[in-house]
């Protein structure tokens, strides 16, 4: 026998079960994200509220939740418009009137902040 087959011995199965799984795609009942966003944005969010819940790491798994709830209820280009909009909304002077001072603006970083709020109630995190 081989160096790489005593080192791999079930590596055929490996494959096997792998195409297999490939090839039948998701497991029957399992329904696809609402609106499918970046990964980056995902894990941007996450991050950012870790950080903003006290900086531990057992709030990974609630950041997750809020994000994927978020998801099902915006698409994501309404996410990062909503979101650009209640971010900056406090920025002082004539560069912030424009995140601030319109209706649009105004509605759209409600909907943000609502979205949200709605969103951690049930993964078990307050603002």
């Amino acid at each position: 026998m081989t160096m790489q087959r005593l080192c791999h011995p079930r590596s055929g199965s490996t494959l096997l079960a792998a195409f297999c799984l490939w090839s039948f795609g998701s497991p029957v009942g399992a329904d696809p994200p609402s609106n499918n966003y970046p990964t980056q944005a995902r894990v941007e969010y996450v991050q950012e509220c870790i950080a903003t819940h006290g900086d531990r790491l057992s709030n990974l798994y609630q950041c997750s939740c809020v994000i994927d709830r978020i998801a099902d209820k915006m698409t994501y280009d309404d996410f990062v418009e909503a979101g650009t909009f209640s971010r900056y909304s406090g920025l002082p002077g004539e560069g912030g009137a424009l995140f601030r001072d319109s209706d649009h603006a105004r509605q759209m970083a409600k909907l943000y902040r609502d979205t949200e709020a709605e969103a951690m109630r049930p993964c078990g995190l307050t603002h």
